[in-house]
């Protein structure tokens, strides 16, 4: 079961740990999947935080349909 995380903070903790990214682009929100050896995270936010935050990804970015 993903575990949902509500703070930048902890979602680029996780970045360093994370194997890849997916990317999955609502009406008016995003939905960033952080995926790690042992658990996916999810962290909801904006369009415009969302790209600031994928110019800072350094693994896979999957966008998702």
């Amino acid at each position: 079961m993903p575990k949902q995380i509500f703070s930048v903070e902890d979602f680029k903790i996780l970045l360093e740990k994370a194997i890849e990214c997916r990317v999955l682009r609502m009406d008016d929100k995003v939905k960033l999947k952080l995926r790690t050896s042992k658990m996916i995270y999810v962290f909801i936010t904006s369009k415009e935080e969302a790209d600031r935050l994928l110019n800072e990804v350094k693994v896979e970015v999957k966008k998702i349909e």
